[in-house]
């Protein structure tokens, strides 16, 4: 039996899909039409794209193709993946977790944009964070630590003091990058060395401390 481990912190950042939306579904029927029209392995495809935003992916995965390319296909695989909810749902824990943070600082950190993670989050049934960092606020895709930075700024706190939540190599590696503890959400997770990992946001508590902090029991 794995023993609880406690952290503190003064915000949490969360990451979407597969961390507080679990849109594998959408995210594979999309990304494997896209590899039938580039003539790519659909399991490989499938081994990169997850916690990066679409046209990072597809410039490992296309490194000869022009970048404005990927930016144009990237629109276009955004737009399909809004209109395509089918099979999105919380990940188990998520609808407490997040009303534990309602008033407790927090944020959102997506590679999606404003549309898609709007979409989702609906979809699932979850409630938006007021603070959030999109594809749309940030100039590099997760392995880069810019999102995670922005939401500690965003919140008015340091990065050391930030809890991460992901369950994506990608993600992993930004919150890493950005001087942050992360907590692995999972089964993608644990191969990519977290701080923590999680089966699921049920195995998360959270209280408020009476100096503002955040102690989370996790495991």
């Amino acid at each position: 039996m794995t023993a609880t481990v406690v952290l503190d912190a003064r915000a949490l950042l969360l990451d979407m899909d597969g961390t507080l939306v679990n849109s594998d579904a959408s995210v594979e029927r999309v990304w494997r039409r896209w590899a039938r029209r580039q003539g790519l392995d659909g399991d490989e495809v499938m081994k990169v794209v997850h916690g990066r935003q679409g046209y990072a992916s597809m410039a490992l995965l296309l490194p000869e193709r022009p970048m404005e390319q990927n930016h144009a296909d990237n629109a276009r695989m955004l737009a399909e993946e809004t209109a395509d909810t089918e099979g999105v749902v919380a990940i188990p824990g998520a609808p407490e977790f997040l009303a534990a943070l309602r008033d407790l600082p927090h944020a959102l950190v997506t590679s999606a944009d404003v549309p898609l993670s709007t979409a989702r989050m609906a979809a699932a049934g979850l409630e938006l964070p007021g603070v959030r960092v999109t594809a749309e606020s940030v100039g590099a895709s997760k392995p880069d630590p810019e999102g995670f930075l922005k939401g500690a700024a965003e919140l008015g706190v340091a990065p050391a003091d930030c809890v991460v939540f992901e369950d994506s190599g990608a993600g992993i590696a930004a919150g890493r990058a950005a001087g942050m503890t992360v907590v692995g959400v999972g089964p993608r997770a644990a191969a990519h060395e977290p701080d923590v990992v999680v089966r699921d946001l049920t195995q998360v508590r959270v209280e408020a401390m009476d100096d503002g902090a955040v102690r989370l029991y996790v495991g």
